[in-house]
């Protein structure tokens, strides 16, 4: 059969308990029945404002039942989610908008001036939708009108499995990729981890039963942002077997409001992304585990960065119930492996058990047999998106056939040993990992010779114990001139997201080019690390 997310929420609805927790966030929880009901009004209103099947909605939303309740929407309407990073400053805002064919946008009433500066770029917008409590602009929808003005009834099919969800990445390079997934691979990528460990609903009879039997699914609280992948994905697990999705209120990572949250919601499962979220939760629970009750705590899952075997065994050892899910993955590819640890059985860093649909290639796309201690790249071969939307180009390079079989490549490198696990190694490229986002040198550099001060500039990650690289910058400066560190790293902040600023400019005597004009990204490097920066 087909699946489709909006028939799924059709079939799982009817079947929970009355007044069960979808979305929780704060004081305000919404059942399953209000969500049903919402969400048929918002995607029927979408429908009205004169959005057809396959039209874009922009989601430029921080985690919160907003979020989710606009997914189902979308869903059930067989309308397009294009998630938007909210850290974006107007250009990339529009790029991201404009690229997405975005026909709606959903977002959060403290972006309205970043709003309102980008309607006249954006044409094709037929519908700004705000949520907040506050009065809306006259040019403006207010979702909670949207959300409650209706009977709620289920929207008409029919649905379709080639129906899409468009993931926007950093990627490798250049600018950000929408990511085309059709619904039919994507639910199949996420039933893959699950098949391991038990049966897994191959229907949706199958899923009716299994929710009318077992009840409802995971409660989950996803502490990374749901406008990225790791987030989305993670909600969309609990969310699809009829569990709750809980989410914080704060703006950044308070470590005891989420101890506090678990507690309070019982909570089985939260999501993070590596090192940079546990390094704060853990210093919360070393600080005063007492406070907290963590034993409904079954699940911690990361995806996205390194997590070091350090730290899982120290948040273990607060919590011996639970099992840490290491995932390595993509936005591209879901499933290339995992791995678990608990406090009794402890995993090696980087180190995941795949699955037969993975395999590993040298540059000559030979596989590499295992126990070759050769790195490769790792190409996964199960279900996968149908590429990068509008991007032909881009899609031919990462969905590549081998061999006559189809596979995602990302671009991560590693070493696949004797019995099939994969040691994580890295991109092959010169993207920059920082707490979860992808960073790409090329633009940062750009924001750096907007300095009337700077000649040129090479940026480069370096290894960092908070963020798994630190964005780096190595600027030669123009002639007689001696830029403030502090003004160059502002310079950035200015014309792109902060989180890609720099967290230190180093100058060079000279510019690190070839002859060619090619960027010397490994001399760049080494520079900065002699400077005592690594």
């Amino acid at each position: 059969m087909a699946w489709n997310f909006g028939d799924i929420l059709d079939t799982i609805i009817p079947e929970l308990p009355p007044g069960h927790p979808a979305l929780a966030h704060g004081d305000r929880v919404l059942s399953w029945e209000d969500v049903g009901r919402r969400s048929n009004n918002l995607g029927r209103a979408l429908r009205t404002a004169g959005l057809a099947p396959g039209a874009k909605v922009g989601f430029y939303l921080r985690n919160g039942p907003a979020f989710m309740e606009t997914l189902a929407a979308c869903f059930r309407a067989r309308l397009v989610h294009a998630n938007v990073n909210y850290r974006y400053r107007e250009d990339e805002l529009h790029y991201i908008l404009d690229n997405a064919d975005a026909e709606a946008v959903v977002y959060n009433a403290e972006f309205r001036d970043q709003v309102e500066a980008l309607r006249s770029r954006l044409p094709a917008v037929k519908a700004w939708v705000e949520v907040g409590d506050a009065a809306v602009p006259p040019w403006a929808l207010a979702f909670e009108a949207l959300a409650e003005d209706g009977d709620g009834s289920n929207l008409p099919g029919p649905r379709s499995g080639e129906d899409l969800l468009l993931l926007y990445t950093g990627g490798t390079t250049g600018m950000p990729k929408g990511v085309m997934w059709d619904q039919q691979n994507l639910r199949e990528a996420q039933s893959l981890a699950l098949r391991a460990v038990g049966p897994v609903p191959e229907t949706l009879e199958e899923l009716r039963q299994t929710i009318a039997t077992n009840g409802p699914g995971a409660t989950i609280l996803p502490i990374c942002p749901l406008m990225h992948g790791t987030g989305l994905f993670t909600a969309m697990g609990a969310f699809f077997s009829g569990g709750t999705v809980v989410t914080l209120p704060g703006r950044s990572l308070d470590a005891d409001a989420v101890w506090q949250a678990i507690g309070r919601h019982r909570i089985s499962q939260i999501a993070i992304v590596g090192d940079s979220f546990a390094r704060p939760l853990l210093a919360a629970l070393d600080a005063d585990r007492a406070r907290y009750e963590l034993d409904s705590l079954q699940m911690i899952i990361s995806s996205g960065v390194m997590f070091s075997t350090e730290l899982k065994q120290q948040l273990l050892a607060h919590l011996p119930q639970a099992a840490i899910a290491d995932s390595f993955g993509a936005s591209e590819a879901v499933g290339f492996g995992a791995s678990v640890m608990t406090r009794d059985a402890p995993a090696e860093t980087a180190r995941f058990v795949t699955n037969d649909l993975c395999r590993v290639f040298d540059e000559q796309d030979r596989e590499l047999p295992r126990g070759s201690e050769q790195p490769g790249f790792i190409a996964f071969g199960g279900p996968i998106p149908k590429g990068y939307y509008k991007d032909p180009e881009k899609t031919a390079k990462t969905f590549r056939t081998i061999a006559g079989h189809r596979y995602a490549v990302p671009g991560d490198y590693c070493l696949v040993a004797e019995d099939g696990t994969l040691t994580l190694l890295g991109r092959g490229s010169v993207c920059i990992n920082s707490g979860g986002e992808k960073i790409y040198p090329e633009e940062v550099e750009e924001a750096l010779k907007a300095h009337p001060d700077v000649e040129d500039a090479l940026v480069v990650g370096l290894p960092d114990p908070t963020w798994g690289q630190a964005v780096t910058a190595i600027i030669h400066p123009v002639p007689g001139a001696a830029p403030a560190e502090e003004a160059l790293i502002a310079t950035v902040r200015e014309r792109l997201a902060p989180y890609k600023a720099p967290k230190r400019v180093l100058v060079a005597p000279q510019p690190f080019r070839a002859p060619n004009g090619k960027a010397d990204y490994k001399a760049a490097r080494a520079f900065a690390e002699a400077a005592g920066v690594a």
